[in-house]
C-alpha cells in the first residue's frame, strides 16, 4: 500500500489568483516559481488558450511543512456552508485574556486583507474560543 506523503487543499472559486494571494498573506505562504521556460506566471497564463487563462493559481508554504493550496475557477458561485474548512492556529500556547487578544488582533489583520469576521464561538469562554471568518470569496475558516 502506498504511503501518502503530501496533501494539497483545493478551493473552488471565481478568481483563483485573488483568493490565492489572500491566503498567502494569511498563512505566510508564497507563490511557487512558474513552470520551466516561463519568466513569470503571467507569461505562462498568456500561453494558455483564452478559456483557460486565469483558471488556476497555487501557493505553497516556503518551509515545506504545510500543504500546497490550489485554487481553481469554477462557473458556479458558493451557495452553502463549506463541508471542509481551514483552522488557522493563532496564539498557540496562550491562555486567557492573552489568547483572546491574539485572536482579536489576527482577526483585525485579516479583515484588513478583505476577510469578514462572522462570529466568535466559545466552549469555555477563554481557552476554547475561535473566531469564524470568511475569506475574500466567502469561504469559511476559523481562527483558533
Amino acid at each position: 500500500m502506498a504511503t501518502v506523503r503530501q496533501v494539497q487543499v483545493t478551493f473552488d472559486c471565481a478568481e483563483p489568483e485573488r483568493v490565492a494571494r489572500f491566503w498567502c498573506e494569511v498563512l505566510g505562504y508564497v507563490v511557487p516559481p512558474p513552470p520551466p521556460g516561463f519568466a513569470d506566471w503571467d507569461a505562462f497564463d498568456r500561453s494558455l488558450p483564452p478559456e483557460h487563462q486565469g483558471s488556476a493559481f497555487a501557493c505553497v508554504d516556503p518551509t515545506g511543512a504545510g500543504p500546497r493550496l490550489f485554487f481553481q475557477r469554477v462557473p458556479e458561485g458558493k451557495t452553502v456552508k463549506n463541508r471542509v474548512h481551514l483552522d488557522v492556529r493563532v496564539g498557540t500556547g496562550m491562555v486567557g485574556a492573552e489568547r483572546l487578544a491574539a485572536l482579536d488582533a489576527e482577526s483585525a489583520r485579516l479583515v484588513g486583507l478583505g476577510a469578514t469576521r462572522v462570529r466568535r464561538m466559545t466552549a469555555d469562554q477563554v481557552n476554547e474560543s475561535c473566531i469564524v471568518m470568511q475569506d475574500v470569496e466567502g469561504n469559511e475558516f476559523c481562527l483558533d
